[in-house]
């Protein structure tokens, strides 16, 4: 087997965390990989990575895609990483965000160029993940550009009210940069996204949800009922939640089988089926010993950011109490948008059709429940001590 060295970008966000993982845990086999070089922008220790130990990794911290010294970068990268000659596998799930549209696009395209041109001008690059997600398909946009017949496919086209995507704008990078060298790419598409990560996350629901329904508990007591943040239609509006695990396999499973994988896009999700949060807010309440209930007219529940940031005391002292790591919760409403969005004003149905995906794991693919995708991700921020 010839020797395969990955990179991940966006190691300590919620997809670049779990590819690390599967990497660390001998994901397709424990030879699959000699070296993981895990990259943040942001200060992340092992321990609270919650990785295992192992001899392949090589955490690397404090690199800035976004600087506009490609020069000094491609130093940085030199000096910083033992493995920066073996590269043959990127991983890219870094991502930073911006409100206007077209500063976003820029900003993320640049992340990405800087990245693979400094890993194809030092190393053996052969292949190239790239993360996208559910917005490709304009879920997002009003009146849903795509939504009309669903499943959502990979074959549909482009959003033309919608140039400065920025998902476009990296795959045409990648298409561009790739052509006439001995790399290739293919680009991932989960919807949901449900996992752990080792920051502060606002845009990891999980997060949210897992600090919100602990809280919840503590000042309610076990059984107390919870009744969803959202509506009638939000309550039953069918997608698909995309597990961490799952979303890490399909990308390392791809990147192993360029034949069948190349210039290509996958959607990415549990299962199959769509599920709605009628199916998935009792279950995920459960676990923290409270009665997850839907919506009535009197008695919709609270929004959890909002929650969260009108009881910072609560869980200040809860943190004393359980010996928690601190800061989990802020006095700010910063980036509760995005779970408001995703409970209250995703209220129509947006599945994914995951035909391409199976096709190309064949027995690989996996499928999971919501029981197991959701407890998982709230174990972990158990396990980190985040949530009592």
């Amino acid at each position: 087997m010839a020797n395969k060295h990955a990179i991940v970008f966006g190691a300590s966000g919620v997809c670049g965390w779990a590819v690390t993982s599967c990497l660390l845990n001998g994901y397709p086999s424990p030879d699959a990989f000699q070296s993981v070089t895990a990259v943040t922008n942001r200060p992340l220790e092992c321990e609270d990575a919650l990785w295992p130990k192992s001899d392949k990794l090589d955490l690397v911290t404090g690199v800035d895609l976004l600087t506009p010294d490609r020069a000094s970068l491609k130093e940085e990268m030199q000096r910083k990483m033992r493995y920066i000659e073996h590269i043959t596998h990127v991983f890219f799930f870094a991502y930073t965000m911006d409100e206007d549209p077209e500063v976003e696009a820029y900003k993320n395209t640049l992340l990405l160029r800087n990245a693979i041109s400094v890993i194809e001008s030092l190393s053996n690059l052969k292949f190239v993940v790239l993360g996208t997600g559910g917005k490709v398909y304009g879920s997002h946009l009003p009146g849903f550009p795509h939504g009309n017949p669903l499943p959502l496919r990979e074959t549909l086209p482009r959003i033309s009210s919608a140039p400065n995507l920025f998902y476009y704008h990296q795959v045409d990078a990648l298409r561009d940069m790739c052509a006439g060298k001995v790399w290739t790419w293919c680009e991932i598409r989960p919807d949901l996204v449900v996992g752990f990560v080792p920051h502060n996350n606002f845009y990891c629901l999980a997060q949210v949800l897992a600090t919100y329904l602990s809280l919840y508990a503590s000042l309610n007591g076990p059984g107390a009922q919870v009744p969803f943040p959202g509506g009638e239609k939000s309550w039953t509006s069918l997608s698909q939640d995309s597990s961490q695990d799952v979303i890490a396999k399909a990308s390392i499973y791809a990147s192993l089988h360029p034949e069948r994988s190349s210039q290509e896009s996958f959607n990415v999700a549990d299962d199959a089926t769509p599920w709605s949060w009628s199916n998935r807010w009792p279950i995920i309440c459960s676990y923290f010993g409270l009665q997850g209930v839907g919506p009535t007219s009197k008695a919709r529940g609270p929004q959890p950011s909002e929650y969260l940031a009108d009881h910072v005391d609560d869980w200040r002292s809860l943190e004393i109490i359980k010996g928690l790591q601190p800061g989990r919760v802020i006095k700010s409403e910063t980036h509760a948008l995005h779970a408001h969005a995703m409970m209250t004003l995703a209220d129509q149905d947006r599945q994914m059709d995951l035909s391409k995906c199976y096709r190309l794991m064949g027995d690989a693919k996996t499928a999971i429940g919501i029981k197991e995708s959701w407890w998982k991700a709230f174990d972990r921020f158990r396990e980190a001590r985040i949530i009592p």
